[in-house]
């Protein structure tokens, strides 16, 4: 093979190893980048190490299984290990029998037991005490909340202690909403709540703090408390919104006389103790 031959070979082969390297210039000769087109990057899906779902119940015989069957679908999206706390609150419609039997049929499950109607606060507090995951969700056993918005409370969970859910439609009768506002104005004046909606039952709680919490209220008042409490340690929180849908099944005891009225009796007694209600 002679000269006139080689040479243009040797350029070409010059010419292509200049063409696959770095960017830049060699021997004053730009140099082009051949390289195979790299995918856009996956969206990280974020999860946390460890949940508790918490979900307290009282007279939820309609609504349980469908509640789990929410809270384990949820949990799987978005931590890496869960468990489900129902807690049964004196329930008398067999709410306590169907929690068993899901108990019984999964190792993520478990169930525990009011003998009698002890209160909401009474059956949040057992099921804050009994979690064993670095994050609790709190959230009620009457299908009212979508828990696949939990995603946007995972995002946040990095910058907070406390995220927590605002209805910012809630899909509630007149009365319960006119009542619910007042509740709300009434107790973020006086415990200075920077939250839009104290009593959402949609949070996620670090649980290293609100262990820590000396939450006392057996009825309502639990939300309150268990935010003022959480603020005064200094906890960070921030508030989403999310959506808020009607019951289907079951009947609400929120809005009832009794429950009203322990609230208000709560309110004083944690006030005094948070030293902002009248001695």
């Amino acid at each position: 093979m002679g000269a006139t031959q080689v040479w243009p070979l040797a350029s070409r082969y010059l010419a292509l190893r200049w063409r696959i390297r770095a960017p830049g210039t060699i021997c004053g000769v730009e140099a082009a980048v051949y390289a195979p087109p790299v995918a856009a990057p996956r969206a990280v899906q974020l999860r946390l190490t460890g949940l508790s779902v918490v979900i307290p119940c009282h007279n939820e015989r309609d609504n349980v299984a469908a509640a789990v069957a929410a809270a384990r679908s949820a949990a799987e999206r978005f931590a890496l290990h869960y468990e489900i706390v129902v807690v049964d609150d004196g329930s008398t419609d067999g709410t306590g029998a169907i929690a068993g039997m899901l108990e019984r049929a999964s190792g993520e499950v478990r169930v525990v037991t009011h003998e009698r109607n002890r209160g909401y606060g009474a059956a949040v507090r057992s099921g804050i005490r009994s979690a064993t995951m670095p994050w609790i969700l709190l959230t009620d056993g009457d299908l009212q909340f979508d828990l696949s918005e939990l995603e946007g409370f995972v995002r946040r969970a990095a910058e907070a202690d406390l995220v927590v859910g605002r209805r910012a439609s809630r899909a509630d009768p007149f009365g319960r909403r006119a009542a619910a506002a007042m509740w709300n104005a009434l107790v973020r004046i006086l415990f200075r709540l920077p939250v839009r909606d104290v009593d959402c039952a949609f949070k996620l709680m670090r649980s290293s703090l609100v262990q820590e919490l000396d939450l006392t209220a057996d009825g309502a008042m639990v939300s309150t408390e268990l935010l003022a409490r959480a603020l005064a340690s200094g906890a960070a929180v921030v508030e989403l919104d999310v959506t808020h849908l009607p019951r289907l099944a079951g009947e609400q005891s929120g809005g009832s006389t009794r429950v009203i009225a322990r609230a208000l009796r709560e309110l004083v007694v944690v006030g005094r103790s948070l030293k902002v209600a009248p001695q």
